[in-house]
């Protein structure tokens, strides 16, 4: 095994060469710069470019001190969901109750149709009679108005629309598990940013920024795993950071929209370029159903369009059909009474909690409860399952090292597993000691 080439882009193949046949592995460390660049005899420049395009392909990592060595394979990370064969009360899936959700053939029935041809209108116009009087009232006048196959469908699409391998995204840490796997696939760096019960720091995304983070994705409330939402003054904290950086392209996932509790405050200053507003509708009308609006400046609009183009630029028309009958329908909308049932089962676990001496985040929004613990939460979330619970253990949420607590799915929870669950919790806390 020999590495050879007197350019960047000659080092480069022959390395890239190297890993593909197998004689260079996952783990095996590259020379360092200074000893390749002698043996070579080529400036150190040279093979810093070529150890740093490698990266960005995601053939090698830097390691540091520890030197540049070669990937493995990427591995997909934990998923929402758990197997439907588990015969563990599932609390842990961050799935929507199916009692909420909609029959599609009974939509569908709903609203007559005709076949919808290559060159027609990518979308429904009553559809987007809906989502422009949705968006008009967070979005600067003028805005863009799109539909991609769902909410990770459309960050994926508009971090690819401007990012390269090897850029820097700051996302919340604890931070939703797809983002995570988005990032990690497409070959992008995330950049965890530090949050509290009101959001993401402000201070925390400023430094995030200050040392390159090219792109962030905020979810201002319900947000994955914690359950919190932007408050007034912490949006207006954002903004102005936000504000220092307009070069950033801003990604706000408003995922919960359709039922949330909390107000939306707007996070996009009217400094930022490059903005988009991602509202999904997977939450109230079900994960199979891939659909959400994206409002963003144009630009970014025609960026968005040109990568939708490979799917032949729209979104399923049979899709539209059954959300706009939904959405548009006061006899079928049962969006209240869910919202309602959401919040009032996140209230059921808060006082079993609180009634056992646990404090739980009574703020919180969305379909998950987050309990944060000092250490040990994976410990904790084992010990549960021995009494019957399936429960989410932190770790997997973590961006910068594991985050220690527990997420529970309340939205299938009644009020008698809420006390059992709140009893075996505090039993389990209490022989940790």
């Amino acid at each position: 095994m020999k590495i050879t080439g007197t350019t960047s882009a000659e080092i480069f193949d022959r390395i890239r060469l190297l890993v593909r046949s197998g004689q260079l592995q996952a783990g095996d460390a590259l020379p360092p710069v200074r000893d390749l660049a002698t043996t070579l005899d080529v400036n150190r420049n040279t093979v810093a470019a070529a150890y740093k395009r490698l990266v960005v392909a995601g053939i090698a990592a830097t390691q540091g001190r520890l030197g540049t060595v070669i990937r493995g394979d990427a591995v997909l990370g934990a998923q929402e969901g758990t197997h439907h064969d588990s015969p563990l009360t599932d609390l842990a899936g961050g799935n929507p109750n199916p009692d909420w959700l909609p029959d599609p053939a009974a939509m569908l029935a709903k609203r007559p149709r005709s076949p919808r041809l290559y060159g027609a209108p990518v979308m429904n116009p009553e559809l987007e009679r809906y989502g422009r009087s949705w968006f008009s009232p967070d979005c600067p006048a003028g805005f863009a108005l799109d539909l991609t196959h769902g909410a990770v469908d459309a960050v994926e699409r508009l971090l690819g629309a401007y990012l390269a391998p090897g850029d820097k995204v700051a996302v919340e840490d604890p931070c939703f598990l797809s983002s995570i796997n988005t990032l990690r696939t497409a070959g992008l760096e995330a950049a965890g940013v530090a949050i509290d019960g009101q959001g993401m720091r402000a201070d925390a995304l400023e430094e995030a920024l200050e040392q390159g983070a090219q792109a962030v994705i905020i979810t201002p409330r319900a947000h994955n795993p914690t359950g919190c939402s932007l408050g007034v003054t912490r949006a207006r904290a954002l903004r102005g950071v936000l504000s220092r950086h307009p070069h950033v392209l801003v990604i706000v996932d408003d995922h919960f929209a359709l039922l949330a509790e909390s107000p939306y405050h707007n996070v996009i200053p009217k400094e930022i370029r490059r903005w988009a507003l991602v509202r999904s509708v997977s939450k109230a009308l079900g994960p199979d159903l891939r659909l959400a609006f994206v409002a963003s400046d144009a630009q970014t609009s025609n960026r968005l369009r040109l990568r939708l183009a490979g799917g032949t630029s729209w979104v399923s028309h049979i899709l539209q059909d059954i959300a706009e009958a939904f959405l548009l329908d006061p006899r079928v909308n049962r969006l209240a009474d869910a919202r309602a049932d959401y919040a009032r089962r996140r209230r059921l676990l808060v006082e079993a909690l609180r009634a056992e001496g646990i404090g739980g985040a009574d703020t919180a929004d969305g379909l998950n409860l987050w309990l944060a613990m000092a250490q040990g939460s994976q410990e904790v979330a084992d010990q549960l399952a021995r009494h019957g619970w399936l429960v989410r253990s932190g770790e997997a949420f973590g961006v910068a090292g594991p985050v220690q607590g527990l997420r529970v799915t309340i939205s299938t929870l009644v009020a008698e597993q809420a006390r059992r669950l709140a009893a075996d919790l505090r039993g389990v806390l209490e022989r940790r000691g």
